[in-house]
C-alpha cells in the first residue's frame, strides 16, 4: 500500500518529529508511507470570513497540486465520520483488497480545510470532537495508520 499524509506547515517541534519518525519506521513494514509537507499562509489573530476563505483556498491549491488524481483522499476534519482504529483498518484493508492502494490523508492546517478538498475526499473522518493542533494530529493520525495495519494483520497491540 502507498500512504501520503499531506500536511499543511512545517513541523518543528523535535518530540513531535520524533515520534512520527518512529511510527514510520514501524510502518515500513507495512506500507510505504510519506509525509508530504505543504506552506502554510500567514494568517493573523483577526480575520475576517473573505481572508480565511483567501487562506484555505490558497493552501487548497498547494494540497491539490501535490494530489494525485487516481488517490483515494481521506481528509481529517472535525466535522467527519468518528472512526474507531478497527474501522480505519477496514477501509485500508478493503482499498487495498480491491486495488485501491494508493491513499492520501490530509491535514489542513490551523483554519482547516476549504470545502472543495472535503468535496473531493472519498471519506471524512474524525478522532474526535476536540480541536486538536494540526501538528498534533500528525502524530495521532500517524499511530493510527500503524495501529490499523496491526489489526489488519492480527498483529498484537496495546488498547
Amino acid at each position: 500500500m502507498n500512504i501520503e499524509i499531506i500536511c499543511v506547515g512545517k513541523l518543528k517541534e523535535k518530540y513531535l518529529k520524533q515520534g512520527i519518525e518512529e511510527y514510520l519506521k514501524r510502518l515500513s513494514s507495512y506500507a510505504t508511507v510519506n509525509v508530504i509537507e505543504v506552506t502554510d499562509e500567514p494568517t493573523k489573530e483577526e480575520m475576517s470570513e473573505t481572508e480565511i476563505n483567501q487562506v484555505l483556498d490558497k493552501e487548497a491549491d498547494k494540497i491539490l497540486a501535490r494530489l494525485a488524481p487516481d488517490r483515494q483522499v481521506i481528509v481529517m476534519a472535525i466535522e467527519g465520520k468518528l472512526v474507531t482504529s478497527e474501522e480505519l483498518a477496514a477501509q485500508l484493508d478493503q482499498y487495498a483488497t480491491y486495488g485501491q492502494s494508493k491513499v492520501s490523508f490530509i491535514i489542513g492546517g490551523s483554519l482547516g480545510l476549504a470545502d472543495r478538498l472535503k468535496q473531493r475526499a472519498n471519506w471524512r473522518i474524525s478522532f474526535g470532537r476536540i480541536t486538536l493542533p494540526h501538528q498534533l494530529m500528525r502524530l495521532v493520525l500517524t499511530e493510527q495508520i500503524y495501529r490499523a495495519f496491526r489489526i489488519i494483520h492480527n498483529h498484537a497491540y496495546h488498547k
